[in-house]
Protein backbone atom coordinates (compact mmCIF):
# COMPACT_ATOMS: atom_id res chain seq x y z
CA UNK A 1 0.00 0.00 0.00
CA UNK A 2 1.49 3.36 -1.01
CA UNK A 3 1.59 6.36 1.30
CA UNK A 4 -1.41 8.13 -0.24
CA UNK A 5 -3.57 5.02 0.05
CA UNK A 6 -2.45 4.47 3.63
CA UNK A 7 -3.42 8.05 4.46
CA UNK A 8 -6.83 7.56 2.85
CA UNK A 9 -7.42 4.44 4.94
CA UNK A 10 -6.51 6.28 8.13
CA UNK A 11 -8.90 9.09 7.27
CA UNK A 12 -11.72 6.69 6.41
CA UNK A 13 -11.32 4.83 9.70
CA UNK A 14 -11.20 8.04 11.75
CA UNK A 15 -14.19 9.58 9.97
CA UNK A 16 -16.31 6.47 10.35
CA UNK A 17 -15.60 6.28 14.08
CA UNK A 18 -16.20 9.97 14.75
CA UNK A 19 -19.35 10.10 12.64
CA UNK A 20 -20.68 6.99 14.41
CA UNK A 21 -19.98 8.33 17.88
CA UNK A 22 -20.89 12.01 17.47
CA UNK A 23 -23.03 12.41 14.35
CA UNK A 24 -21.99 13.48 10.89
CA UNK A 25 -22.75 17.19 11.17
CA UNK A 26 -21.02 17.50 14.55
CA UNK A 27 -17.62 16.44 13.21
CA UNK A 28 -15.32 18.72 11.23
CA UNK A 29 -12.68 17.79 8.70
CA UNK A 30 -10.10 19.21 11.10
CA UNK A 31 -11.19 16.77 13.82
CA UNK A 32 -11.05 13.88 11.38
CA UNK A 33 -7.59 14.87 10.22
CA UNK A 34 -6.31 15.12 13.78
CA UNK A 35 -7.80 11.74 14.69
CA UNK A 36 -6.15 10.26 11.61
CA UNK A 37 -2.77 11.70 12.64
CA UNK A 38 -2.63 14.21 9.81
CA UNK A 39 -0.90 17.48 10.61
CA UNK A 40 -2.26 19.14 7.46
CA UNK A 41 -5.75 20.58 8.14
CA UNK A 42 -6.69 20.19 4.48
CA UNK A 43 -5.82 16.49 4.26
CA UNK A 44 -9.43 15.27 4.38
CA UNK A 45 -10.60 17.63 1.65
CA UNK A 46 -7.54 16.88 -0.45
CA UNK A 47 -8.10 13.13 -0.40
CA UNK A 48 -11.91 12.99 -0.49
CA UNK A 49 -13.36 16.34 -1.49
CA UNK A 50 -16.76 17.19 -0.02
CA UNK A 51 -18.32 15.52 3.01
CA UNK A 52 -20.72 13.60 0.77
CA UNK A 53 -17.76 12.07 -1.06
CA UNK A 54 -16.22 10.97 2.22
CA UNK A 55 -19.49 9.42 3.37
CA UNK A 56 -19.82 7.62 0.03
CA UNK A 57 -16.27 6.26 0.35
CA UNK A 58 -16.99 4.91 3.84
CA UNK A 59 -20.19 3.22 2.67
CA UNK A 60 -18.45 1.77 -0.37
CA UNK A 61 -15.61 0.44 1.78
CA UNK A 62 -18.05 -1.94 3.49
CA UNK A 63 -20.63 -2.59 0.79
CA UNK A 64 -18.42 -4.85 -1.34
CA UNK A 65 -18.00 -7.38 1.46
CA UNK A 66 -21.72 -7.32 2.37
CA UNK A 67 -22.52 -7.82 -1.32
CA UNK A 68 -20.23 -10.85 -1.44
CA UNK A 69 -21.85 -12.39 1.66
CA UNK A 70 -25.34 -11.82 0.27
CA UNK A 71 -24.40 -13.45 -3.03
CA UNK A 72 -23.29 -16.53 -1.12
CA UNK A 73 -26.56 -16.54 0.83
CA UNK A 74 -28.58 -16.26 -2.37
CA UNK A 75 -26.73 -19.23 -3.87
CA UNK A 76 -28.52 -21.43 -1.33
CA UNK A 77 -31.98 -20.04 -2.08
CA UNK A 78 -34.05 -22.16 -4.45
CA UNK A 79 -36.96 -21.26 -6.68
CA UNK A 80 -39.45 -22.42 -4.03
CA UNK A 81 -37.95 -20.28 -1.25
CA UNK A 82 -40.42 -18.84 1.23
CA UNK A 83 -40.58 -15.49 2.96
CA UNK A 84 -38.27 -16.45 5.80
CA UNK A 85 -35.50 -17.52 3.43
CA UNK A 86 -35.64 -14.16 1.64
CA UNK A 87 -35.67 -12.24 4.92
CA UNK A 88 -32.63 -14.22 6.06
CA UNK A 89 -30.83 -13.13 2.88
CA UNK A 90 -31.70 -9.56 3.79
CA UNK A 91 -30.54 -9.71 7.42
CA UNK A 92 -27.72 -12.23 7.82
CA UNK A 93 -25.12 -10.82 5.40
CA UNK A 94 -25.04 -7.50 7.28
CA UNK A 95 -24.86 -9.07 10.74
CA UNK A 96 -22.30 -11.65 9.58
CA UNK A 97 -20.16 -8.83 8.24
CA UNK A 98 -20.31 -6.97 11.55
CA UNK A 99 -19.44 -10.18 13.39
CA UNK A 100 -16.31 -10.71 11.31
CA UNK A 101 -15.25 -7.05 11.03
CA UNK A 102 -14.88 -6.42 14.74
CA UNK A 103 -14.83 -5.82 17.57
CA UNK A 104 -15.00 -2.93 17.60
CA UNK A 105 -17.14 -1.83 14.67
CA UNK A 106 -18.71 1.50 13.88
CA UNK A 107 -20.43 0.86 10.57
CA UNK A 108 -23.94 0.22 11.93
CA UNK A 109 -23.87 3.39 14.02
CA UNK A 110 -22.32 5.33 11.14
CA UNK A 111 -25.21 4.26 8.91
CA UNK A 112 -27.80 5.20 11.53
CA UNK A 113 -26.21 8.65 11.94
CA UNK A 114 -26.01 9.28 8.20
CA UNK A 115 -29.67 8.39 7.73
CA UNK A 116 -30.65 11.39 9.88
CA UNK A 117 -29.14 13.82 7.33
CA UNK A 118 -31.38 13.99 4.22
CA UNK A 119 -28.69 14.92 1.72
CA UNK A 120 -26.29 12.25 2.96
CA UNK A 121 -29.04 9.69 3.34
CA UNK A 122 -29.49 9.90 -0.43
CA UNK A 123 -25.78 9.18 -0.90
CA UNK A 124 -25.90 5.97 1.15
CA UNK A 125 -29.25 4.96 -0.37
CA UNK A 126 -27.76 5.24 -3.84
CA UNK A 127 -24.89 2.97 -2.85
CA UNK A 128 -27.29 0.47 -1.30
CA UNK A 129 -29.70 0.43 -4.23
CA UNK A 130 -26.80 -0.28 -6.58
CA UNK A 131 -26.47 -3.74 -5.00
CA UNK A 132 -27.66 -6.47 -7.42
CA UNK A 133 -27.96 -9.03 -4.62
CA UNK A 134 -30.10 -6.71 -2.53
CA UNK A 135 -32.40 -6.00 -5.48
CA UNK A 136 -32.83 -9.74 -6.05
CA UNK A 137 -33.53 -10.30 -2.35
CA UNK A 138 -36.17 -7.60 -2.13
CA UNK A 139 -37.79 -8.83 -5.33
CA UNK A 140 -37.98 -12.36 -3.96
CA UNK A 141 -39.43 -11.15 -0.68
CA UNK A 142 -42.15 -9.11 -2.36
CA UNK A 143 -43.07 -11.99 -4.69
CA UNK A 144 -43.93 -14.06 -1.62
CA UNK A 145 -46.68 -11.57 -0.72
CA UNK A 146 -48.53 -10.70 -3.94
CA UNK A 147 -51.68 -9.81 -2.03
CA UNK A 148 -50.06 -6.83 -0.31
CA UNK A 149 -51.12 -3.51 -1.87
CA UNK A 150 -48.22 -1.48 -3.31
CA UNK A 151 -48.56 1.26 -0.68
CA UNK A 152 -48.36 -1.32 2.12
CA UNK A 153 -45.32 -2.91 0.47
CA UNK A 154 -43.62 0.49 0.41
CA UNK A 155 -44.59 1.19 4.02
CA UNK A 156 -43.26 -2.14 5.25
CA UNK A 157 -40.07 -1.71 3.26
CA UNK A 158 -39.49 1.55 5.13
CA UNK A 159 -40.22 -0.18 8.45
CA UNK A 160 -37.83 -2.99 7.55
CA UNK A 161 -35.03 -0.56 6.79
CA UNK A 162 -35.54 1.31 10.06
CA UNK A 163 -35.67 -1.86 12.13
CA UNK A 164 -32.55 -3.26 10.51
CA UNK A 165 -30.47 -0.10 10.78
CA UNK A 166 -31.35 0.87 14.32
CA UNK A 167 -31.40 -2.60 15.85
CA UNK A 168 -27.91 -3.28 14.52
CA UNK A 169 -26.73 0.18 15.59
CA UNK A 170 -28.03 -0.30 19.14
CA UNK A 171 -26.36 -3.69 19.46
CA UNK A 172 -23.11 -2.29 18.10
CA UNK A 173 -23.28 0.59 20.60
CA UNK A 174 -23.95 -1.76 23.52
CA UNK A 175 -21.01 -3.96 22.52
CA UNK A 176 -18.71 -0.93 22.22
CA UNK A 177 -19.74 0.32 25.65
CA UNK A 178 -19.60 -3.07 27.36
CA UNK A 179 -23.34 -3.02 27.95
CA UNK A 180 -25.88 -5.79 28.09
CA UNK A 181 -27.25 -7.17 24.82
CA UNK A 182 -30.42 -9.21 24.41
CA UNK A 183 -28.63 -11.77 22.21
CA UNK A 184 -25.25 -13.37 22.85
CA UNK A 185 -23.96 -13.16 19.26
CA UNK A 186 -24.56 -11.41 15.96
CA UNK A 187 -25.90 -14.70 14.58
CA UNK A 188 -28.51 -14.87 17.32
CA UNK A 189 -29.30 -11.19 16.80
CA UNK A 190 -29.89 -11.95 13.12
CA UNK A 191 -32.32 -14.71 14.07
CA UNK A 192 -34.26 -12.31 16.29
CA UNK A 193 -34.37 -9.71 13.54
CA UNK A 194 -35.50 -12.30 11.02
CA UNK A 195 -38.31 -13.45 13.32
CA UNK A 196 -39.47 -9.86 13.81
CA UNK A 197 -39.35 -8.96 10.13
CA UNK A 198 -41.22 -12.07 9.04
CA UNK A 199 -43.93 -11.12 11.51
CA UNK A 200 -43.96 -7.56 10.21
CA UNK A 201 -44.43 -8.64 6.59
CA UNK A 202 -47.12 -11.18 7.52
CA UNK A 203 -49.07 -8.76 9.70
CA UNK A 204 -52.73 -8.25 8.70
CA UNK A 205 -53.64 -5.22 6.64
CA UNK A 206 -56.52 -3.11 7.92
CA UNK A 207 -58.78 -2.12 5.06
CA UNK A 208 -59.75 1.52 4.69
CA UNK A 209 -62.97 2.76 3.08
CA UNK A 210 -63.29 6.51 2.61
CA UNK A 211 -60.59 7.11 5.17
CA UNK A 212 -62.23 4.88 7.81
CA UNK A 213 -60.62 1.71 9.06
CA UNK A 214 -62.42 -1.61 8.67
CA UNK A 215 -61.46 -4.92 10.27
Amino acid sequence: MDRAQATRELILAAAERLYAEHGVLAVSNRQIGEAAGQGNNTAVGYHFGARADLVRAIARKHSARVEELRRHALADVGAAAGLREWVRCLVHPATEYLATAGPPTWFARFTAQVMTVPSLRAVVAAETLASPSLARTVDGLVRCLPELPPDVQAERSDMTRQLLIHTMAERERALAEGGVTSRSSWREAATGLTDALVGLWLAPVTRRDNGKERP
